[in-house]
C-alpha cells in the first residue's frame, strides 16, 4: 500500500508503492534471476510490459518515473529497457513527426545518441554505417534510433533493428539483463524521412526527463532490496553470534534499516520533486544545474541504501542466490551512468554557483 502523499508545488504527489501487487510485476519478479543469466530480459517480462512501450515524454515526467520504478522494484533490467525506449521514443517523435513508422508507438525502441555513425549519400539514396555500444534492449526492440554524423551534422537515423547486426559486447557486474550490446550497420540503407537532425541538448525538461529515465529505475531498485530487508525483519532471521531471536529486537539493526529507508525516501523525493517539476514546464535555466545535482545526489543516496541493507543481510545477503546482492549490483551499475555523474554533476552546480 501507498504510505502517503507528496505535496509539491500545491500538487499532491504519491509515495511510490511499497510492494510488489500487479500479475505483471509478479512475472517480472519471477523471471528477475533467468533474465540475468540469460543476459536479456525473459520473453515472459518483455510480454508483461508490452503496454509501457508507449511510454515518452507526452506521458508525463511523474507517470514514467512512477512506472519505471515500479517495474525496476521487481526487474531493474527490464525497467531500464523500458526508460530506453521512452528516451528513444521521445527524441524520435521530436525528430521525425509525422514521418514515423505507423505502430512505431505501440513496439519497443532502443537506441544511442552517440554519433559513432555515418550517413553517406548517394544515387539509392542514404546508407548508415557505424556500430554504437552499450544499447540497451537492442536484442527485443524493433527500431533503434542511433546517433549519426550526416555530413558535419549531428543527426538521428531510425533504423529497423532487422538490418543490424548485434555483437554481444555487454558484460557487466550489474544490469546484466539488460543486453546492452553493440549494434553495427553496414552500408544499411535508410529512408531520407529518417534521418533527422539530433534535438539534443534540446529544452531543459527534455534533459531532465532523460535524466529521470536513469534515476527511476535506480530508485525502484532500492525500493525492491528494501523488501527484502523488511521480509527479513518479518522472518525468524537473528543477528549472528548474539542472544538475540530476531532482527527486530538489536536497537542497531533498527537504526540501520531506519537510515536505509531514510535514505530511499529522500531519494525517491528527490526523483518526484523533479519530475513534477518537469511536468509543470517551468523550470528557468539558472535551475538547472541544482537538479541535475539532485538527481545525481540520489543515486548515491540510492547506493548509500543498500550499502546498509547488505550489512543487515550479512555474507547470506551475498550469497550468488540472493535477491539482494543482485539489486546491489543493479544499482551500483545503473546508479554510475554518465548521466548521473556526481562529480560533475557537483563540479557544474559549483560553476553556476561562481560563474566568474
Amino acid at each position: 500500500m501507498d504510505a502517503g502523499v507528496l505535496r509539491i508545488h500545491g500538487i499532491r504527489v504519491r509515495w511510490l508503492a511499497r510492494r510488489v501487487t500487479s500479475a505483471e510485476l509478479k512475472i517480472l519478479a519471477e523471471h528477475a534471476a533467468e533474465t540475468e543469466e540469460k543476459g536479456r530480459p525473459a520473453a515472459e517480462s518483455v510480454e508483461a510490459v508490452r503496454a509501457d512501450f508507449t511510454l515518452s515524454r507526452g506521458a508525463g515526467a511523474v507517470t514514467t518515473v512512477r512506472r519505471l520504478a515500479e517495474l525496476a522494484s521487481a526487474c531493474p533490467s527490464t525497467s531500464w529497457n523500458v526508460g530506453t525506449n521512452a528516451v528513444t521514443k521521445t527524441l524520435a517523435k521530436k525528430a521525425f513527426g509525422d514521418a514515423l513508422p505507423a505502430g512505431f508507438d505501440q513496439v519497443q525502441a532502443c537506441g544511442t545518441g552517440v554519433p559513432s555513425g555515418r550517413a553517406e549519400r548517394g544515387a539509392d539514396g542514404v546508407r548508415v554505417t557505424g556500430s554504437w555500444k552499450s544499447v540497451s534492449g537492442c536484442e527485443d526492440a524493433t527500431w533503434a534510433g542511433v546517433g549519426v554524423l550526416d555530413g558535419d551534422v549531428f543527426s538521428i537515423a531510425l533504423v529497423s533493428t532487422a538490418e543490424l547486426e548485434v555483437r554481444h559486447s555487454w558484460d557487466m557486474a550489474g544490469m546484466r539483463g539488460t543486453g546492452s550490446h553493440t549494434l553495427v550497420a553496414d552500408g544499411v540503407l535508410v529512408p531520407e524521412e529518417l534521418i533527422a537532425p539530433m534535438p539534443l541538448p534540446g529544452l531543459l525538461s527534455d534533459r531532465l526527463y532523460f535524466g529521470l529515465t536513469a534515476l527511476a529505475p535506480v530508485v525502484g531498485a532500492t525500493r525492491g532490496a528494501l523488501g527484502v530487508i523488511e521480509d527479513m525483519f518479518a522472518s525468524d532471521r537473528k543477528p549472528y553470534m548474539t542472544a538475540y531471536t530476531r532482527m527486530g529486537e538489536s536497537s542497531g539493526a533498527r537504526y540501520w534499516l531506519a537510515e536505509a529507508t531514510r535514505l530511499a525516501n529522500r531519494a525517491e523525493q528527490a526523483l518526484l520533486v523533479v519530475a513534477t517539476l518537469v511536468d509543470s514546464e517551468e523550470i528557468p535555466q539558472i535551475d538547472g544545474p541544482r537538479l541535475v545535482r539532485e538527481l545525481a545526489e540520489a543515486s548515491r543516496d540510492c547506493r548509500a541504501a543498500v550499502e546498509l541493507m547488505l550489512d543487515l543481510g550479512a555474507t547470506q545477503g551475498l550469497a550468488n542466490s540472493s535477491t539482494l546482492q543482485r539489486f546491489w549490483r543493479d544499482i551500483a551499475v545503473a546508479g554510475r551512468h554518465p548521466i548521473l555523474n556526481a562529480y560533475l554533476a557537483a563540479e557544474r552546480f559549483g560553476e553556476a554557483l561562481d560563474p566568474a
